[in-house]
């Protein structure tokens, strides 16, 4: 089973398409909860999470967050991406066959201009980073972003593509 965190501010739309792709995933049994952790959004996120029966935190340690995941492996993800065809088999088969850190492929549809790849770092969650429980809860420290979990790591690439948040953003 896997749980899903997603950080979020101010981003109703984005955390909607997200949380409407993972459905999928929850329906073929895979996805067992989503953690929303909203740092003071005064849109509807609140709202969209409680509909889409996630668990919403405005205010959380992450070491607790983590604890209480009930899947044994973890899904970071930023608002707005998408997985795409064929990401509930990868994952499945990938958590009953590996230990270690993945992250999805960068969807070949949506690139960002070659000067924009080249010249700046990518966001450590831009591409979402699967682990474990275990990995995460020794990673856990009170107070660290959700981005920091993928500091430190050397993820595996998964074949699955990944549609980024900054194509939902753009679109807003």
């Amino acid at each position: 089973m896997l749980t899903v965190v997603l950080e979020c501010q101010d981003q109703e739309s984005e955390l909607a398409q997200t949380l409407s792709v993972l459905v999928a995933g929850a329906v073929e049994g895979l996805v067992s909860d989503v953690i929303v952790l909203d740092h003071g959004s005064r849109d509807g996120t609140s709202r969209v999470a409680d509909a889409a029966g996630c668990r919403f935190h405005s205010q959380w340690d992450i070491k607790d967050i983590v604890r209480s995941a009930r899947g044994e492996w973890l899904l970071f993800v930023e608002p707005g991406s998408r997985p795409q065809a064929g990401w509930i088999d990868e994952i499945a088969e990938y958590m009953a066959l590996n230990k270690a850190p993945a992250r999805f492929t960068a969807s070949r549809g949506y690139r960002r201009p070659f000067f924009q790849r080249v010249a700046r770092a990518r966001p450590p969650l831009e591409l979402g980073l699967l682990m474990p429980k275990n990995l995460a809860l020794a990673a856990a420290r009170s107070g660290m972003p959700v981005a920091d979990f993928a500091k430190g790591q050397k993820p595996r690439k998964l074949a699955s593509e990944l549609i980024p948040s900054w194509v939902a953003r753009a679109a807003r």
